[in-house]
């Protein structure tokens, strides 16, 4: 139930040109979260914003965010800070939550000329580097790249006025406290900080206490509501190893199937099932960390942009993924926590949509299923067992009666994976940089001839031929003769060995 006050980005204090940008994308009225935290952030107090996932906390801290740096457009952009270095930083745990968190703070401000940029691993330095060279004003990335770029002295995060901290929780699970410490300490004492995360444990606690002023706590929903979102229907099956591919395929022909997101605990499997999908006439595209950064924004884009309507993958792609249409969220396997089952199915049901979460729990894994179940309250504390013929798993997600696991060619529209061009983003490291050197351009030109082969049996053909024109001194072995354990000089050895051999010698 939403409330009657402050409903309006207008009411909430946020700028006209920050509204209009956003009235610009249909977003006229905000989110719980929003009416919650806007109202406080615009103050410049400190913040902790909890909300379950898909309720549109990028905007609660990003509005705020933008409000308070100055654009190179406002009149007192040369006075009010130093041209160029970064006044705002936003830290994400993933390459994909930052590109995504990029992409709403552009969209937020189209009507400001804010510059954004987006570091992360896996793309080349150089980019990077002559952005921050020509000036930007909010920097969004992972720890470990920020860190690296501030270590290297070409990221400057001493005029930060507002830093974020998004999915904190995650961040810390994934071991990035000590880089998360030192680029809080990098960044001025009076600034203001923002902590925005699903789930609050004690580390993150630990962590506002540890570096945040006073912070105002803000939680969008009541205590005794789950935190599942109530639009998201949520069905677990029981189900047999051997019969989960030919399950996936007929659940994919559900009516009113949408985008669809599938997560699986290894790459190796996510793998293996977005190639069987791909046979069975569905277009599908893995998405895990054997890939390529460059492979894992194809699949991605192409996601977003429909070419592809089925996405496999691991827990890279289960935080931040904001894509709109996600209809279905299937679970290959149980999640290993509550934690993980809420970041998955949150994929869908997303700012107020409805969505359905499947979830297939094999044998072994029920009693860890159960532990899931009762920390959430869900009433599914025994899966029922189900096979891809089942009546009742055709009735629940509304499959058409008679359904097999392949798609029917006529319904084979969609442009798949291969429409989408990959991106070359200059992982090999083959990047030419304009800070090189000639002598250092020469040494790369030199690298490249030799890989080819040419230059190195070029060279190998030259030694051959000149060691049949003369010999080869460095190769001939020095011998020095002896006697008795006393040199012998080259005549007497000669002489020597003229003689005949003294048989009793032997």
């Amino acid at each position: 139930m939403r409330r009657d006050a402050l409903t309006t980005f207008t009411d909430l204090g946020v700028l006209p040109s920050v509204a209009e940008s956003l009235e610009r994308l249909g977003i006229t009225e905000a989110f719980p979260i929003q009416e919650m935290a806007l109202p406080v952030a615009l103050t410049g107090t400190d913040l902790i914003g909890q909300a379950r996932t898909g309720t549109g906390k990028t905007l609660a801290f990003g509005i705020p965010l933008l409000q308070r740096i100055v654009a190179p457009g406002d009149r007192d952009y040369a006075e009010a800070t130093e041209p160029g270095k970064p006044q705002a930083l936003v830290v994400t745990p993933t390459r994909e939550l930052a590109v995504q968190v990029s992409d709403d703070l552009v969209k937020a401000s189209t009507t400001r000329q804010v510059r954004i940029l987006t570091v992360y691993g896996g793309r080349a330095y150089e980019p990077q580097l002559d952005a921050l060279a020509a000036g930007v004003d909010v920097v969004v990335g992972t720890p470990g790249r920020l860190l690296d770029l501030a270590r290297r002295g070409d990221l400057d995060l001493g005029h930060v006025k507002v830093l974020v901290l998004d999915e904190a929780d995650e961040m810390l699970d994934l071991g990035f406290l000590p880089d998360v410490e030192s680029i809080i300490g990098q960044t001025p004492e009076l600034r203001q900080t923002m902590l925005f995360s699903a789930t609050m444990p004690a580390a993150v606690i630990s962590l506002a206490r540890r570096y945040m002023r006073h912070p105002v706590n803000i939680r969008a929903e009541s205590p005794d509501e789950t935190q599942t979102v109530p639009a998201t229907a949520q069905f677990v099956y029981r189900a047999h190893q051997l019969d989960k591919e030919e399950l996936i395929a007929r659940l994919l022909q559900a009516e009113g199937r949408g985008l669809s997101m599938i997560f699986s605990q290894t790459k190796r499997a996510a793998q293996r099932l977005a190639d069987e999908l791909k046979d069975r006439g569905f277009a599908a595209a893995a998405v895990h960390g054997d890939l390529g950064q460059g492979a894992r924004e194809q699949a991605l884009r192409a996601f977003r942009s429909g070419k592809v309507d089925v996405l496999v993958a691991t827990g890279v792609a289960a935080r931040g993924i904001d894509v709109e249409g996600v209809t279905h969220v299937v679970n290959l396997t149980c999640p290993e926590d509550e934690k993980t089952y809420l970041h998955r199915i949150g994929r869908t049901g997303r700012a107020g949509a409805s969505g359905v979460a499947v979830t297939l729990v094999d044998w072994d894994d029920l009693a860890r299923w159960r532990m899931i179940n009762d920390a959430l309250g869900l009433p599914y504390p025994e899966p029922v067992e189900t096979y891809s013929s089942s009546e009742h798993f055709f009735h629940d997600l509304g499959i058409p009666a008679g359904t097999k696991g392949a798609l029917p060619r006529g319904a084979r529209t969609r442009a798949g994976l291969d429409a989408e061009q990959v991106e070359d983003l200059g992982e090999t490291g083959q990047a030419r940089s304009r800070r090189s050197t000639g002598a250092s351009r020469n040494r790369r030109r030199t690298r490249r001839g030799e890989s080819t082969g040419g230059g190195r049996t070029q060279a190998r053909t030259e030694r051959r031929e000149g060691d049949e024109a003369r010999p080869n001194k460095s190769r001939q072995r020095k011998r020095r003769r002896t006697r008795g354990g006393q040199p012998v000089d080259s005549e007497a050895g000669a002489s020597s060995q003229d003689q005949p051999r003294d048989e009793s010698s032997r």
